[in-house]
């Protein structure tokens, strides 16, 4: 089978890059309008070309980094690599989402004096600030209020206020806001890996050089980048014993999306581990102290923002949108459909209920996962990816991106083994669902489904590991003896408890 260098991987990842921002320039998630005249669309052949030459451009990223992930390659030789791949990212249009058009939208509402809890970007008039962007958003998201704190409101207003709302400034600057959430999220990876004794460029390669982060936090310029990076940032802070400016952190990545208030119950079990005096102050403590300071930064930065606190209703709106990744939305789709065919009873109550539960089970797993970590046969840490990916695969909304939320953690902290190699299948498979222009066609799917049985079939026969990394799986005595006097590299991940493989 042919094989490349490092380097050679890093050029070949690189012209895959080109050519997804080459195709997006022309089928990505293109404004209604734009004053400017740059990012406009050029007829539905065109589109179709751009489209095709944007996919073949995925899959040569994919394959560069699946591939790149065999070689022994450095910290220095990976950051290298991740500014190759993400630079023709950066003066894109919006990819693979029209999600960053309501982010300016709202932004411009805040700006306009209009209440982003209760009413839709389609409360802007077309000549106010922010208007080109609210004719752009996405029909689901016209009229739905924002489900983002009022951290995110603010940084979204100060892009609006800045550059007038027009679309081209406008998105360039929110993709320096992921930009930094990129750096942050590296920051952060570096750390809990050298802290959990695992190999940093390896922790790099699955949470940040990753095709389903680029295309999607620094592509789609998606606001998750910047939760995650606060989150990783503040729980890196509470594991160096600094846990009142972590639990802050967490509180302003909590007013990005309030999923990362997940990381409270785990930075929760490094203070009372820490702790000293009787056992109900130290509990007292964990349980109490990280999400009081959390809580009263949230209120601070609601307090600033001036945009009241009509985010503590709105989270469930994205909820109202079906999402095919959701298992939940499904069954409780296909139970409530099954209920009025049988029952003739409403079916939206029964996929209700399913969700419901979907997340009372989520809250479980969780809640089983903080006694793990708090009896140490996990470590916080990886207690908190698992946490996450529980969270996101019971969650009544599901997005590809969503998978970052967890994994950002986990490949910081986990060994190589089932987790990380499904996560590794997953990652490979499902930028291949959305179409560039934002949309979920049938056939993305489709496309995902064969990655997954492809990527499946990959890893089975040649893990995705570098050389010198300890694989789980068995080897016939002439391997052993093989492999018995190979060196370690570098990126060699130290020994580490079974149990952190499962929640």
């Amino acid at each position: 089978m042919w094989a490349l260098s490092a380097v050679g991987y890093r050029r070949l990842g690189a012209v895959g890059s080109l050519a997804i921002v080459g195709g997006g320039w022309f089928a990505g998630k293109l404004p209604v309008h734009d004053p400017w005249g740059l990012w406009t669309d050029h007829g539905s052949v065109t589109k179709a070309v751009a489209a095709a030459v944007a996919y073949v451009g995925l899959t040569v990223l994919v394959v560069a980094w699946w591939q790149y992930g065999k070689t022994a390659s450095t910290v220095r030789d990976t950051l290298v690599t991740l500014a190759w791949w993400t630079a023709p990212f950066l003066l894109a249009p919006p990819l693979y989402s029209a999600d960053v058009y309501s982010y300016i939208a709202q932004g411009s509402m805040v700006v306009e004096g209009h209440d982003v809890y209760t009413v839709g970007p389609s409360a802007l008039d077309p000549g106010e600030i922010g208007g080109d962007a609210a004719a752009s958003v996405g029909n689901h998201w016209r009229d739905t209020p924002a489900p983002y704190g009022p951290l995110f409101l603010l940084i979204s207003a100060a892009v609006a206020w800045t550059t007038g709302g027009t679309i081209v400034p406008a998105v360039l600057a929110m993709r320096l806001v992921a930009l930094a959430s990129l750096a942050l999220i590296v920051w952060s990876l570096r750390r809990l890996a050298s802290e959990h004794g695992r190999s940093e460029s390896r922790a790099l390669w699955l949470g940040a050089l990753n095709p389903l982060l680029l295309i999607h936090v620094v592509g789609g310029v998606h606001n998750d980048g910047l939760m995650i990076g606060l989150m990783l940032a503040g729980f890196v802070l509470a594991l160096r014993g600094k846990w009142i400016a972590g639990s802050a952190l967490v509180g302003l990545a909590m007013m990005v999306k309030s999923p990362a208030a997940v990381s409270l119950l785990f930075i929760g079990v490094l203070v009372h581990a820490a702790a000293t005096g009787p056992e109900w102050r130290r509990w007292a403590k964990g349980l109490l102290a990280p999400g009081l300071i959390a809580c009263a930064v949230a209120g601070v930065a609601t307090l600033i923002s001036g945009t009241g606190f009509g985010w503590l209703t709105t989270q469930g709106v994205a909820a109202n949108i079906h999402t095919a990744l959701s298992v939940t939305s499904d069954l409780g789709l296909g139970l409530g459909g099954l209920a009025h065919l049988l029952l003739d009873v409403d079916a939206e109550p029964v996929k209700s209920a399913v969700q419901t539960l979907g997340l009372v089970v989520a809250l479980g797993l969780i809640l089983v996962l903080g006694r793990r970590a708090m009896r140490g046969t996990v470590t916080p840490a990886h207690a908190l990816g698992l946490a996450l990916l529980a969270l996101v695969a019971l969650s009544p909304m599901v997005q590809p991106w969503y998978l970052l939320w967890g994994m950002a953690v986990v490949a910081a902290t986990a060994p190589y083994g089932r987790l990380v190699a499904v996560l590794i299948v997953l990652s490979a498979a499902l930028v291949y669902e959305t179409h560039p222009m934002g949309a979920t066609p049938p056939y993305g799917f489709a496309l995902a489904g064969l990655a997954v049985v492809l990527g499946t079939l990959a890893i089975r026969r040649t893990p995705v590991a570098p050389p010198g990394v300890r694989l789980p799986r068995r080897r016939s005595p002439e391997d052993a003896a093989e492999h018995q006097d190979a060196p370690a590299s570098a990126d060699s991940p130290a020994p580490s408890p079974a149990p952190q493989n499962a929640p």
